[in-house]
């Protein structure tokens, strides 16, 4: 396949065997998703090198995998980077056997711009102080939550303790699974209501740690060289590549050798390094005593299986999925291995009660519990679910803050009079948001790339009205989107100015209100905390809200203080976001807070064909300015000839956008006419150079992945002792030589998610034939919706492309925020 594709849609309670890369979420190390992906958010996790390129590319030896089938050094995506790719919805399988170089369901990078997304902040050289890169500033960032949400969760019983034998609830769940399994009657007190458990405590008494600056943030310390060279030891005497010694150590810490040879397996923690690779490692290490039926090797069978879920998007996994898989990959017994992997601590069990289609979703086990307790003798059906303690804590977190904001009062900024005269001066649905924003701590806006004007306008009133109103967005390329639209920022200087700099008490911000979510959340843009370590604001805005996921979420609504007002807003229709969970669809579903849906339609042929697009229906616009125009191609090395001849001349020609503001988007990494061989093309027709600098000249456009999940498109400048120079989004970006090749790629062509935050004059859309398996509803909207003036759509897909946009949503994805939210918040009118 030329493009590898993602599969089409599947039932997404089917286990089946195959998913295409899918990119990490935040700061693991990039794995290959084992997810079948439908709008595979994250091929792009590694800085845009695909996740599959650790798996993929090292299984067939491309990079000098060695006799144990480890991948070699750089087959895996950037350091530390996990996949970012939710493939939405999907059974856990493998990632190999779909083609591993497919882009992966989430708009991985917030649409290039991960909802984590980090700001490209500078890093210089020079005579200064050395700077850490933002990458390390918003690690430190995600660390203080995560700390918190530790102390939260010791404050909560967990049904299993860690090291302790399966006991208690998850021992009850698994019971009642094979009880059901069998025709008996489950034990009633699986099933029965939970005892309520008391609401978590408002926020602590003890101010929480405040986020540092990124010129001050001290990133994750490397492994000792001694560590590093013992693991070296232990990887060259299992056959594996010596090279996977620091993401190996880095890892398992200290006693990392010790840990390797205690339980070889261990090594499927590091990215790009799958199940069969590590049964190869163990065998070489273990002899004899190596056998399928090794608890360690259910144990890590079933971690790994869990994480590629989260790449696909799941916060957690179905029970019976799950152990139908892990039997796929041969585990003798899964059952056993999903206990010993809850005894181990290395994971949580839930049941969350099933409803019928269109009801409210019940408590969860261990919630709050409803207002009516269901009869003693009725039956409720429960779902079980399994999931990794990462993302279960991050989403328990986040409910809790959605809670706290839709139950409580926002604080009295301005007087009710005072907001019906703002909104008496708008017009439409953005009179209707200011009125929703008045009133309540939460509100959920949608629309198009028109409905912009709206939260734009709303800022502006809150500013007149005295408020600290902020945007943000994912990445710096939805920033600069909202901050051009009048009202989305009051200046230039928008991030550069000193978030240090004090302000007059009360005063609204001055300056621009529109930074990226990740330089707000680190301190590096925006208003910065305040003494008790909340963000200092009163209302923040976050656009391309599609791209949250459930760590940037929890991140987010944890650091609000009490009485700010949360506004989400954004097109429900795109990609969902590169790292697990679906926060904007699933709060949409629940309907616990007002919904101001946008009644701008965005304009022209253009506008027109995304609209219908969005409801289904592939419709022939009419064109007289040549906005649409359609290339039927034969085979995968005509799209490539004909996407540079758009590119190169008929685009600027024709419609007067130069190469430089034209975009490609094609839907995978690999093949004949994936990015990379479009790259190739196009690098060769617009910048011919030798690519002295790990492939790169001056000139050359690139897509930089400074985290997972997120792509920032920009420009190479030059490259010296320090690195690699970048200019992305008009900030300049050093990136260090070790981490060129895993976090830089070149960026004529890009994948829907690593574009999903940005919008072009004219973009050029590749689907070849073999692209049909890759497409949906979904990509198919963002991909066309990113072009502002001209789109060509160079296909040989055919009748494939109509189809996709009227027969493959997106793939569901298992998430249990609605759960979460409903013992803890009433429905919204």
């Amino acid at each position: 396949m030329s493009t590898e594709p993602e599969p089409t849609s599947e039932d997404p309670t089917a286990t089946v065997d195959a998913g295409p890369e899918t990119p990490g979420t935040a700061d693991e190390a990039g794995r290959t998703a084992d997810v079948p992906v439908s709008d595979a958010h994250a091929g792009d996790a590694d800085a845009g090198r695909p996740v599959g390129e650790g798996a993929g590319d090292a299984g067939t030896g491309d990079r000098g995998a060695a006799s144990a089938g480890v991948p070699a050094a750089g087959a895996g995506p950037a350091d530390g980077e996990g996949a970012t790719g939710p493939a939405d919805g999907g059974v856990v399988g493998d990632a190999g056997s779909a083609g591993s170089d497919v882009e992966s369901s989430g708009p991985g990078d917030s649409g290039g711009e991960g909802a984590s997304g980090s700001p490209a902040g500078s890093v210089e050289g020079g005579g200064e102080a050395a700077q850490v890169s933002e990458a390390e500033a918003e690690l430190a960032a995600q660390q203080v939550e995560r700390e918190r949400i530790a102390r939260r969760k010791a404050e909560k019983q967990r049904p299993i303790d860690a090291g302790g034998k399966l006991s208690g609830t998850a021992a009850d769940l698994l019971a009642a699974v094979r009880a059901v399994e069998s025709g008996e009657k489950p034990a009633a007190t699986v099933f029965g209501d939970p005892t309520p458990a008391p609401r978590r405590p408002a926020p602590e008494t003890a101010p929480p740690p405040r986020p540092v600056r990124a010129e001050q943030a001290v990133g994750p310390a490397g492994p000792a060289p001694e560590t590093a060279q013992a693991v070296r030891r232990v990887l060259a005497e299992g056959g594996a590549p010596e090279a996977l010694a620091p993401q190996t150590a880095a890892l398992l810490g200290e006693g990392a050798e010790e840990a390797l040879r205690a339980d070889p397996w261990q090594l499927l923690r590091v990215g790009g390094v799958r199940p069969e690779q590590a049964d190869g490692f163990a065998r070489a290490l273990l002899g004899a005593a190596c056998g399928p039926d090794d608890e360690r090797r259910g144990r890590a069978v079933t971690v790994w299986l869990l994480e590629q879920a989260a790449l696909a998007g799941h916060t957690a996994l179905e029970l019976p999925r799950l152990t139908a898989t892990l039997a796929q990959r041969g585990v003798p017994d899964p059952d056993a291995a999903v206990q010993s992997t809850l005894a181990e601590g290395e994971a949580l069990a839930f049941q969350d009660a099933v409803e019928e289609p269109g009801a409210r979703p019940g408590p969860a086990s261990g919630g709050a519990g409803g207002t009516d307790a269901p009869d003693e003798d009725e039956e409720r059906p429960v779902r079980v679910l399994i999931g990794l303690e990462r993302f279960a804590l991050a989403e328990e977190s986040l409910a809790d803050g959605l809670a706290r904001l839709v139950n409580s009062a926002p604080k009295q900024d301005g007087s009710a009079a005072d907001w019906e005269r703002a909104a008496d001066s708008a017009q439409g649905a953005a009179a209707d948001l200011i009125r929703a924003v008045a009133g309540h701590g939460l509100v959920l806006h949608t629309g198009g790339e028109a409905s912009l004007a709206e939260p734009a306008a709303l800022l502006r009133a809150a500013r007149e009205l005295g408020l600290r109103a902020w945007a943000a967005a994912p990445g710096a390329l939805g920033r600069d989107r909202f901050a051009a639209q009048p009202g989305g920022g009051t200046s230039p200087a928008a991030h550069g100015s000193d978030p240090t700099a004090p302000a007059p008490e009360g005063s609204a911000p001055v300056g621009p209100a529109a930074v990226t979510l990740a330089g707000l959340l680190a301190g590096t843009e925006g208003p910065g905390r305040d003494a008790d370590g909340a963000l200092d604001l009163d209302l923040l805005v976050v656009l391309d809200a599609p791209q949250l996921d459930v760590e940037a979420g929890a991140l987010l609504v944890e650091s609000l203080p009490d009485g700010a007002r949360l506004v989400l807003a954004g097109d429900p229709a795109v990609l969902w976001s590169a790292g697990p969970g679906r926060v904007f669809a699933d709060l949409l579903a629940a309907r616990v807070c007002p919904q101001v849906a946008s009644r701008r339609p965005d304009p022209g042929p253009l506008g027109e064909l995304v609209s219908g697009i969005g409801i289904g229906e592939l419709a022939q616009v009419d064109a007289p300015g040549k906005e649409v125009v359609i290339v039927p191609v034969r085979d995968a090395g005509e799209a490539v000839h004909r996407t540079v001849q758009l590119v190169a001349d008929s685009v600027p020609r024709a419609i007067g956008v130069p190469a430089e503001d034209t975009q490609v988007i094609t839907p995978g990494h690999g093949g004949a006419a994936g990015t990379r061989a479009l790259n190739a093309a196009l690098k060769q027709r617009l910048n011919p150079g030798p690519g002295r600098f790990g492939g790169f000249d001056p000139g050359d456009r690139v897509a930089y992945s400074p985290v997972p999940g997120r792509t920032l498109p920009g420009r190479v400048v030059k490259a010296d002792a320090d690195g690699l120079h970048l200019s992305c989004a008009g900030e300049t970006v050093v990136v260090p030589q070790e981490r060129v090749e895993r976090s830089v790629r070149h960026g004529w062509a890009l994948t829907a998610h690593q574009a999903v935050g940005g919008r072009w004059p004219a973009v050029v859309v590749v689907l070849p034939g073999d692209a049909a398996q890759a497409l949906s509803r979904p990509w198919i909207y963002t991909a066309f919706g990113r072009a502002v003036r001209h789109l060509s759509v160079v296909q040989g897909v055919e009748q494939a492309l109509p189809r996709a946009v009227a027969e493959v949503p997106a793939k569901p994805r298992t998430t249990r925020l609605p759960v979460l939210l409903a013992p803890q918040v009433p429905v919204a009118d």
